[in-house]
Formats: structure tokens, sequence, C-alpha cells
């Protein structure tokens, strides 16, 4: 009896405790909390973007200067640089060979007038026919042509400033021999009072562009275009705003850009003819969508944000995006005002994953990254 006692306490103990494990086991591990993430409410804003297009610079007026007659440079009296005057003699050409063919055209003018002045009273006495007068002021007046080419070319000799402003590279200096036809011209003189910007739109940005410029037609366009912003080559933004004044209204089928030109006032004379820099175009996004793109990620090309729905679960939308501007993209489509997206942390979320989330107001979210470091 006392033996089955003691068995019968020992089964029990032995049950317990295999009762006792296989509850342990079955038990659920306890679940994590959902993580505290920050998310934010979203609003309209208006945002400008800047988009840089390469530029080269050229006086409002470049005039190439040129021979008229051949002849050797004899004298230059100016220098690259200067600044010079309409009708300011720049150039002086060798003159001698052309004043010894002036004195023999000259000498011929003589010759023929003796002729004519001999034969007129000899018409008027029917003594030779009248057929030999004419011929003779023939002569005459062909011999004045001849002294007035000579004359011209003497004229041509003394190359002066067709317009103010400044010289350029001088590129004949005394005693090179120059024509009219040489390819080369003797220098260009800029107007720099003002200057044309010269850059390229390809064929979409030239579309959007006019699309987003107000006006019935190109010329109404043109005149709502915004300021534009010209970066010099040392980095720093020019003094003056510009205005874009035409385009070549065709697309290069080679290049499949077309033309811009825009205009700066010069009254520093800073900028001069041949200077480079970059035209800085805004674009301006009113009343638009924006996300900080920190909070986005992309994945096969697209570029997706975690919104925020009902029970603090988190999914994804794909975004459409028009532009970005500074640490923010524009978007065009993908979310809507009011929307409620997670602004960091997308690496630890999965779609239908729950939150806890923590507002931020939307300024906070959307104010500038400041750069730390610049090269």
């Amino acid at each position: 009896m006392k033996k089955n006692n003691i068995y019968f306490i020992l089964m029990l103990s032995v049950f317990f405790t295999l009762a006792g494990c296989g509850s342990k086991e079955d038990q659920a591990p306890p679940q994590a909390p959902p993580p505290s993430l920050p998310i934010t409410t979203l609003q309209l804003k208006t945002v400008t973007g800047y988009t840089d297009y390469p530029a080269t610079i050229e006086g409002i007026v470049n005039s190439d200067v040129r021979a008229k007659t051949s002849g050797y440079i004899e004298k230059v009296y100016v220098d690259e640089g200067q600044k010079v005057r309409k009708g300011q003699l720049l150039f002086k050409l060798e003159t001698q060979s052309l004043s010894q063919d002036a004195s023999a055209a000259k000498a011929r003018i003589n010759v023929a007038q003796v002729e004519v002045d001999k034969l007129i009273p000899l018409v008027e006495k029917n003594i030779i026919s009248p057929v030999q007068l004419e011929t003779a002021k023939a002569n005459l007046a062909q011999a004045k042509a001849n002294y007035s080419g000579v004359a011209a070319n003497i004229g041509y000799a003394t190359i002066k400033s067709p317009i103010d402003g400044y010289v350029g590279s001088i590129n004949f200096r005394e005693g090179a021999l120059i024509s009219p036809n040489d390819a080369t011209a003797l220098t260009t003189v800029s107007e720099i009072d003002q200057v044309y910007a010269f850059f390229s739109f390809n064929e979409a940005q030239y579309i959007d562009h006019l699309q987003r410029s107000k006006g019935k037609n190109k010329e109404e366009r043109i005149k709502n275009s915004p300021d534009l912003s010209l970066i010099l080559a040392n980095g720093k933004e020019y003094s003056e705003k510009g205005r874009i004044q035409t385009s070549t209204g065709q697309i290069n089928q080679n290049t499949g850009t077309i033309q811009i030109r825009a205009a700066f006032a010069n009254p520093n004379e800073i900028l001069t003819n041949g200077n480079s820099g970059k035209i800085r175009f805004p674009i301006e996004y009113k009343d638009a969508i924006v996300v900080p793109q920190s909070a986005t990620f992309e994945q096969q090309g697209d570029i997706l944000i975690f919104k925020l729905g009902k029970d603090n679960t988190v999914s994804t939308t794909i975004l459409k995006v028009q532009g970005s501007v500074d640490n923010l993209y524009v978007v065009e489509s993908g979310l809507e005002i009011n929307d409620k997206i997670v602004i960091s942390g997308a690496s630890k979320l999965k779609n239908g994953m729950t939150i806890s989330p923590v507002e931020t107001s939307f300024e906070e979210a959307t104010k500038p990254v400041p750069t730390l470091f610049r090269n």
C-alpha cells in the first residue's frame, strides 16, 4: 500500500512536469510594439526650381572690319580691347602705288579733255563728223571713271570703325598684305552696352516652356517669360537680370535643340564678346503637392512613398514626379492634398505594417536641408 502511494505520487509529478513543459512551448512570444515614425499631412506649396543651361555671350552688335581694297598695312592705330567711336581710324594701308595710279589716271583725263576741246570747233564748222566728238567724250568719261575708282581705293586705304564699341583681336599687323577676299577680318568691333546670351532648349524643354508661359501667341509668351539669372564663369551670379527676346523658331534636326536669345544690360562692362556662363532658368510650381525626397525610395525605376491609412497601417504608392526643387519632389500624381505620408524610416516598413505615427508639421517636414559640404 505504501509502495503504491509512492508510485502514484511520482506519476503525478511526471504528468504535471510534462504538462508544464507543453504549455511553455505553446505560448506565443510577446509582440514588439509598432515603431514610432514621423508623419505629416500634405498641403499645397508654391516652390521655384532652377535649371541651368550653358550659354555664350556676344555683344549686341559685332561688326567685322574688312578691307575694301588690297594693300599692305602701313599703320595700326588702335590696340585690342580699346574703346573706339564710329568713324575712328583703325588701320591705314600703304598708298604709294595707288597715288601713282591716281596721277596716271588724272593725266589721262587731261589728255582726253584736250581731245574733246580740240574737236568741238571742228564739229561746229562741219569739218569732222560729230561721231568723232562723241567718241572723244566717251574716252573722257572713261578716264574720269578710272580716276574715281583709284581715288576711292585711296579712300578705302583708311579703314575706320563702323560702330561705337570695343576692338577685338587684331588679326593683321603692319606689313601684312590684305585684300577684300580674306576669310579673316582685320578685327571685330563689339558694342557691349547690352549683350546677348545664347542658350538652347531641347524639344521637350521648349514645349514645356511654351505651355507654362501665358499668352495667345509666341510674342506674348516671350513677353510673359520669367526674368533670367546669369551665372558667370567664376560661379558668381551676374548683377543684372535678363529677358528672353526671341528664339530661332525651328528645331535643329541635327541636334534636336532650339536656340534661345536673351538680353542683359551691361552697365559696368563686366561682360564682353566671347564670355561663357550659365543661364539659370526659374520654373515656378504654384500650389503644388511636394514631398521630401528623403521620404521616398526607388524600386525598379519607380519612385515610391509610404502613405498612412486606416488603423495606422502603411501602404506604398507610386509617384509621378514633374520636377525637383532643393530637397523636394514636386508630385504630379500619386498623392492628394491631406494625405498623410511617412517622412522617414521607409527602410523599416512593409506594406500593411502598423506604425505609431508621430505628427510633424508640414513646414518642418519640407524645410530646406542645409548644405554641409560645398565643392
